[in-house]
């Protein structure tokens, strides 16, 4: 069984650390998200994309801020009132079901999600049924080795296989990238 983040542990999603190796605008761009783009943050914990996301896309766009928490979705609404912000759409969501109709969005974003996930063709499979012909999903994982942050290096994801899972889904390798020492980018489109 796969390591789960516990959502006590919130406080560790929004954090110094966090923001000098994962800064979500800087990150945003590198992924590739534009303007246009109706997005599917899936696992988006407290909100620390959703909301640079949220301001990045067009105010008539939404932000679907997708998580299995309660707790989280409370964190993210909490935070995009304070902000004023109007174009995101929290939805619990069960691991396997999503929530959202087919071909919706345009960018999915992963970040730090996958490795929790048991069955990551099922997984990956049900975010290709969200996705509009033509979309990206961006995945960002710990990179396979010991990290003073992060989950241990058993739970982590080698890069080499989430790329052959995607290629085998239908997903067509766009970009790899890497930020700071302890995590790689993926960024794949839909064929």
């Amino acid at each position: 069984m796969p390591h789960k983040f516990d959502d006590s542990n919130k406080h560790k999603l929004d954090n110094e650390w966090r923001r000098q190796n994962l800064p979500p605008y800087e990150t945003l761009q590198e992924l590739g998200l534009i303007e246009s783009d109706i997005v599917a943050d899936i696992g988006c914990g407290i909100g620390y994309f959703t909301l640079p996301i949220s301001e990045t896309i067009k105010p008539a766009n939404k932000v679907y801020a997708l998580d299995t928490s309660e707790k989280m979705l409370f964190e993210v609404e909490k935070r995009a009132r304070f902000s004023e912000v109007k174009n995101i759409i929290t939805l619990k969501t069960d691991e396997y079901d999503l929530k959202l109709r087919d071909n919706m969005v345009s960018f999915s974003l992963l970040v730090n999600v996958l490795h929790e996930v048991e069955d990551k063709k099922k997984f990956i499979n049900e975010i290709k049924r969200i996705t509009k012909q033509t979309g990206k999903i961006a995945i960002i994982e710990w990179e396979k080795k010991q990290t003073t942050m992060g989950p241990s290096v058993v739970d982590r994801l080698d890069k080499n296989e989430i790329k052959v899972l995607l290629e085998t889904l239908g997903f067509e390798m766009v970009k790899e990238t890497a930020f700071a020492d302890c995590f790689y980018g993926i960024v794949a489109e839909l064929k």
